[in-house]
């Protein structure tokens, strides 16, 4: 019960996060070492990649990998810093509310107090989860979390502006629709990626009145510029592991053709990251 309890303190830390003074930033983590980095820089609370989980395991994203994998490196993320921790955990691993309730309850066990649910397909012709679908599985993580105990922080998103779903010119309106429902349905947080244009985050933020998350990356507008805007969250997705995999790519390729390690300079010493793992 005790433990129960203070996971409940930590969601709603987290939940005050997402409407404090500064906006919440989240590098996302993929693993223990790049949770206790971040930790260590003084990042408040930790988001994990389910894209980075998956790539560093083995697997392509999109669902490749189970629910269970994915869990355990959570559970591990969790138990490694002393924020909060919230889960990428993709669609929900399942296409019915039940998948979605299971999910929940996975993250909740696994230390977390927040979840990432998406609404895309692997379906082309039909690359959104039908709305109302996707609005009894907001309900049924809201149902198990209450059930639980522990408040978890919902972050409902919509891909219309990342897989260009429909005509350009009716995407935001399409957006809005969707995300207005997710709100209304009980997420705390509402996730828009593919969206760089700042007049057109200025305008969600104003008509969602409600925590927007911004996916950022290069192209995107500063996080002054996203504060400015009202944006409650900014989150990297697996932007920072592919950026380390760029770095191992780079450093390989060195030391093929000029057989120098330029590529090593600024690597964390050995005996700091040991000390940070112990």
């Amino acid at each position: 019960m005790a433990e129960i309890e203070t996971q409940a303190t930590k969601g709603e830390t987290f939940r005050a996060l997402h409407r404090g003074p500064k906006i919440l930033l989240l590098p996302n983590a993929w693993d223990v070492a790049s949770t206790r980095v971040f930790e260590q820089a003084g990042i408040s609370a930790i988001a994990t990649t389910s894209a980075g989980i998956a790539f560093t395991l083995g697997y392509p994203d999109g669902e490749k990998i189970s629910r269970e994998e994915t869990l355990v490196v959570v559970a591990r993320i969790a138990a490694a810093v002393s924020v909060p921790v919230t889960a990428d955990v993709e669609a929900g691993y399942g296409d019915r509310p039940e998948d979605a309730a299971r999910t929940a309850r996975g993250v909740i066990e696994a230390g977390a107090v927040g979840m990432n649910l998406e609404d895309g397909t692997d379906d082309p012709d039909h690359p959104l989860t039908d709305l109302a679908l996707q609005l009894e599985k907001i309900a049924a993580v809201r149902e198990t979390a209450a059930a639980m105990g522990v408040p978890i922080v919902l972050n409902a998103r919509t891909d219309v502006y990342l897989s260009e779903v429909g005509p350009a010119g009716r995407r935001y309106a399409e957006s809005v629709k969707r995300l207005k429902a997710f709100r209304d349905a009980g997420a705390d947080s509402l996730f828009a990626p593919g969206l760089r244009d700042v007049e057109t985050i200025g305008r969600l933020v104003r008509e969602l009145n409600h925590p927007l998350n911004i996916l950022a990356g290069p192209g995107s507008p500063s996080i002054p510029e996203l504060q400015k805007l009202g944006v409650a969250r900014v989150s990297l997705g697996s932007g920072p592991m592919r950026a380390t995999l760029g770095l191992a790519r780079r450093i390989a390729e060195e030391l093929k053709s000029t057989g120098t390690y330029r590529g090593l300079e600024g690597a964390i010493p050995h005996a700091e990251l040991n000390r940070l793992m112990s």
